[in-house]
């Protein structure tokens, strides 16, 4: 089991990764898994039936509304970022935080870089699986950067000109 980043109530912490990340030709093994869009819609039903706590990888290529009607039924969301340059994932994040009002955990997988924390946390990402060998303490630093924002996201921080008044 790996080690990822979680942003909780009382900050950024270290948790253990309870998930086991299955490759759609990998047999899928006993306890929690996650699994890619495809291979969910194919065989997912029967993991959740069976009570098993199933997440789903979304690749950047992919429509996140396919999965509105599992999504009370998923423990995680995992959004891929394939690259740097690659913003999709952003939108994903948004679009289950805010259109789709998923409310269980969204995780950056991928190349999820520390120069990002803070664009990943106000679009309602959660659980990070940093690429770049970052620590709590410099994803802490990374995602406080700025004081101010400008326009509301999911993350619910007042704009500035709220502050202002």
């Amino acid at each position: 089991m790996s080690m990822l980043i979680k942003l909780t109530q009382a900050g950024f912490q270290v948790a253990e990764d309870l998930f086991i990340d299955v490759a759609d030709e990998e047999i899928i093994p006993a306890g929690s898994v996650i699994l890619s869009l495809t291979r969910f819609q194919a065989e997912g039903d029967a993991l959740v039936t069976a009570g098993r706590a199933v997440g789903v990888r979304i690749a950047s290529d992919e429509t996140v509304e396919d999965l509105a009607y599992d999504l009370p039924r998923l423990a995680l969301v995992a959004v891929v970022f394939p690259k740097f340059r690659d913003g999709r994932a952003f939108t994903t994040a948004t679009l289950l935080r805010e259109r789709l009002g998923y409310r269980g955990e969204v995780r950056a997988v991928g190349d999820v870089l520390r120069e990002q924390a803070l664009f990943m946390v106000r679009c309602g990402i959660d659980a990070f699986a940093p690429a770049d060998g970052a620590t709590v303490e410099d994803w802490a630093r990374a995602a406080g950067r700025y004081r101010h924002v400008y326009q509301r996201a999911a993350d619910r921080r007042a704009p500035a000109f709220e502050e202002r008044g």
